[in-house]
């Protein structure tokens, strides 16, 4: 009897461990877990500048991405200001983040006032855990912006102390240091940029786009108006995209055209017309090139 009651006790348990059997043969052999990408610009569009492009790519594959603007953009334009402009630029920053399925956030400092101070490197290190980062994306921290400078200057101050489990208590500290790479940028001093990493936006170059197109205040209002472009600035919004896609949409320089090479091969590599190029931060965790695959799925397998 009482092991009759043993075998009813247990029974329950064989329909568990052949549902487990069938999920393990229903997975595919080495499937990876989704990537978690965060990015960090000083202004809402200054992310999507540098990499929308490979986020619609992630975005489309299944992972998962966040885009940070460190500052809330409200001095940047020429006619707008203050808090008005504050609002429209985090609705054209969710706007965007939305049309390439990319979460937006816009952190509450003042645009042409970020400085590398605790408390916004403690919202930067904050972010980072919340969204238990696998890479993080940044400005170097030269550039002619000042706001730019600190972003980049800010992320490597929060690098390590991500890790520091007395550091932000009230987010768990991460157990593995993420990846930091630096955006591509064109500026010479101290060290040039170096395209450690090009991928190929041609397959989603429309979405960048998509993605610019959404920053109304920023691509046809503000920086139109600074480079003297503004009355070049079509008023049909179809026109007006394309004109965005014509000024902004650059070949890769030939630095960058020799990490897609690296990257695709030389007959891909030569033939790519669109890319975004990505240098290792020497902070956070050094990734080799096998690392840097997974976190890259877009090129063949070796």
């Amino acid at each position: 009897m009482r092991g009759s009651l043993r075998l009813v006790r247990f029974a329950w348990l064989a329909p568990l461990a052949l549902l487990a059997q069938l999920a393990l043969l229903a997975s595919p052999a080495g499937a990876q877990e989704p990537l978690r990408i965060i990015a960090f610009g000083a202004h809402p569009d200054d992310c999507d500048i540098r990499s929308a492009g490979v986020a619609a790519k992630w975005a489309a594959a299944g992972h998962k991405v966040r885009f940070v603007a460190v500052t809330n953009g409200d001095a940047g334009h020429h006619e707008e200001g203050g808090g008005q402009l504050a609002m429209r630029r985090r609705a054209e920053a969710i706007e965007a983040g939305r049309r390439i399925g990319v979460d937006y956030v816009v952190l509450d400092n003042h645009d042409g006032e970020l400085v590398p101070s605790l408390d916004v490197r403690q919202q930067i290190i904050r972010q980072i855990r919340e969204w238990k980062a696998d890479l993080v994306l940044a400005p170097r921290p030269n550039d002619y912006h000042p706001d730019h400078r600190y972003t980049g200057v800010l992320l490597q101050d929060a690098a390590f102390m991500v890790t520091v489990p007395n550091v932000v208590t009230e987010v768990p500290a991460l157990k593995k240091n993420p990846v930091f790479l630096y955006f591509e940028d064109g500026f010479q001093k101290p060290a040039p940029f170096r395209p450690d990493i090009a991928v190929s936006i041609d397959d989603v170059v429309d979405k960048k786009v998509d993605a610019l197109d959404a920053h109304v205040s920023q691509v046809y209002e503000w920086l139109a108006w600074h480079s003297g472009e503004l009355d070049q600035v079509p008023k049909d919004p179809a026109a007006r995209k394309a004109w965005l896609k014509t000024s902004r949409m650059r070949a890769p320089s030939a630095q960058v055209r020799e990490a897609l090479v690296k990257w695709y091969g030389a007959d891909a590599g030569a033939k790519v017309q669109v890319a975004e190029a990505f240098e290792i931060c020497e902070y956070g965790t050094r990734p080799d090139e096998a690392m840097l695959r997974r976190l890259f799925p877009f090129f063949a397998a070796k």
